[in-house]
């Protein structure tokens, strides 16, 4: 004879575990960037405007222009973005331009503690008193706050000004190129580096300087249309050589971009 536990659990249908709906899902990338970035305007544009013509998924271009690691953290845009991610997004970081300078006689709100790691500074900004860290702490703080929601990231270093600017090639990778790469293993497994600043130079030391100088119509730093697609494509190039998880959503081939992996 059943009892009466069993006649309840013979009514009660079988429920088959569904597939991880997460795995099925297209990831987004989001961009946390400066002006050499950010949707431009005024003859000039930023390369995450071109890096969605190369990607299988949505790119959310989040950067803002004359932002540093510092002021996007202070103004919440990191949480931000940490406030939209699904595991299995990417966050691309790139800052670097924005972020030198000292924090005296005035501080621009901008400026990090200069340092290679936990070092903070004392400072006065708007009439308040404040604690800056420095550009890795930002950087390495944003990336395990992503690689916490589950979120691939890929810490970039900043695109070069105009090696070709003074008449001859020079390029010399800055120190936040040095951070951006420290940061991305004090990240952990979740990050990749792309040294992008070195991957851009190279390919512009290729165009030459006529070619080049045409990309920078306002200053040294900001490029054209045609500058910033080609600064994506070096991008592009980094993503695939590094082999970083981003790479298998590239949609087109790195083999016609200039330059060779490093």
């Amino acid at each position: 004879m059943y009892s009466f536990l069993t006649l309840v659990l013979a009514l009660v249908p079988t429920v088959v575990a569904a597939p991880n709906a997460l795995s099925n899902r297209t990831p987004t990338v989001y961009l946390a960037g400066d002006s050499t970035m950010a949707e431009g305007g005024g003859g000039t544009q930023g390369w995450g405007h071109y890096l969605q013509y190369s990607l299988s998924v949505p790119v959310v271009n989040k950067a803002v222009a004359s932002c540093s690691a510092r002021s996007y953290t202070v103004e919440g845009r990191f949480q931000a973005i940490a406030d939209l991610l699904v595991a299995g997004d990417f966050v691309v970081i790139e800052f670097g331009h924005n972020d030198g300078g000292s924090l005296t006689p005035n501080d621009n709100g901008r400026t990090d503690c200069p340092g290679a790691g936990s070092e903070t500074c004392a400072s006065t900004y708007d009439n308040e008193a404040v604690t800056v860290l420095t550009y890795p702490a930002y950087i390495t703080n944003a990336g395990k706050l992503f690689a916490a929601k589950g979120a691939k990231v890929v810490v970039s270093s900043p695109t070069p000004n105009n090696p070709w600017e003074n008449g001859t090639f020079l390029y010399t990778p800055s120190r936040f190129t040095t951070y951006s790469s420290a940061s991305a293993t004090a990240i952990g497994a979740a990050a990749a580096f792309v040294d992008h600043g070195q991957y851009v130079a190279n390919i512009f030391q290729a165009l030459g300087a006529t070619v080049v100088d045409a990309y920078y119509p306002n200053d040294h730093t900001h490029t054209s249309p045609v500058g910033a697609d080609t600064a994506a494509k070096a991008f592009v190039k980094g993503l695939k050589c590094g082999g970083s998880a981003l790479s298998s959503y590239l949609k087109n081939s790195t083999s016609s971009i200039q330059g060779s992996c490093i």
